[in-house]
């Protein structure tokens, strides 16, 4: 299949390009800055520099602008998948989510209109667990913040289009992977107070999350996008990975990683007295791994190797 991808830059876009190219998809991927160079040598410019020896790269390229209409035209894709998103300060209370729904379905129609007439009639757009009704929880399922409010209504406003131009949209939902080449975030943390013989502290152990890894889930969306059917309708898959307490997901952290690099990956676990989120969140599709022919140990064995290698786990 070609494939037409945006956000190829970011932690699980570089995975999805990376699975598809590596399962004989072409890959026409958009990058929304004007050359490789500037996204410099930060851990996105890492990915960058990886991910474009798989792809066919279109640098200064943004979703609905004249430059991404032309790549529809130039490379006639079988399926657009909208990966990329405006997630600038996504964490703040302070995220404009009007702005970044403008961005992520700018002149929506004219982008439907240019898959159309290369007989393009499939779209995979991506979710988040974080918008309001996704997943299974507690707390009536309310979006999480300002950003998962740009995210359900993004996802509103491609059904509506998608409707009526009668074409196949499918949805794939976002928990909360981990893997090689994530942003520093917690299990960065984990790994880099273990590195350096310190004591982390897990501030939020009551919290029900879905931690999935992240090559799980890029072998989940290359198998979505490639069993959409061209024909109008909706699909969904919000697949899920080890659903458990914080303080359970960091102790089986702990065993997997600990064990395989040597350390003595000790814990501790603060009180919570923050519930400001919901308390229970998960994703419901449970993922055949065997029939994605997906190893678990291999995936622990390569973050173990990652993070040996990388400047993470020395600080």
């Amino acid at each position: 299949m070609r494939v037409l991808l945006t956000g190829a830059s970011s932690f699980t876009g570089f995975w999805f390009a990376t699975v598809l190219a590596k399962m004989g998809h072409e890959v026409v991927a958009t990058f929304t800055r004007a050359a490789r160079a500037d996204y410099g040598d930060s851990l996105r410019g890492e990915r960058v520099a990886l991910v474009r020896r798989l792809v066919t790269p279109v640098f200064g390229c943004r979703f609905g602008d004249t430059s991404f209409l032309s790549a529809i035209l130039r490379t006639r894709p079988d399926v657009l998948c909208h990966h990329g998103a405006d997630a600038t300060n996504y964490k703040s209370a302070d995220f404009d989510y009007q702005t970044a729904l403008a961005r992520n379905t700018y002149r929506i129609g004219d982008v439907l209109q240019a898959l159309e007439s290369v007989d393009c009639r499939r779209i995979v757009l991506t979710g988040t667990v974080f918008e309001a009704g996704e997943g299974a929880g507690s707390d009536g399922l309310p979006s999480f913040s300002p950003y998962g409010l740009s995210k359900c209504l993004t996802a509103a406003t491609f059904s509506y289009f998608c409707q009526q131009a009668k074409m196949s949209l499918g949805k794939f939902v976002i928990a909360n992977p981990f893997g090689p080449w994530e942003e520093p975030r917690f299990t960065a943390y984990l790994v880099r107070c273990w590195s350096s013989a310190e004591v982390p502290t897990v501030r939020t152990p009551e919290y029900v999350r879905d931690n999935v890894h992240v090559s799980l889930l890029a072998a989940t969306y290359e198998a979505f996008v490639a069993q959409l059917p061209a024909h109008p309708g909706f699909m969904k898959i919000s697949p899920s990975g080890y659903v458990e307490t914080q303080r359970e997901f960091a102790e089986r952290f702990a065993r997997e990683i600990g064990s395989r690099l040597g350390w003595k990956a000790t814990l501790e676990f603060a009180q919570q007295t923050d519930f400001s989120e919901p308390l229970i969140r998960v994703n419901a599709d449970r993922v055949d791994s065997d029939s994605l022919k997906w190893n678990e140990t291999k995936a622990w064995d390569d973050l173990a190797d990652y993070y040996s290698r990388s400047a993470l786990a020395v600080g």
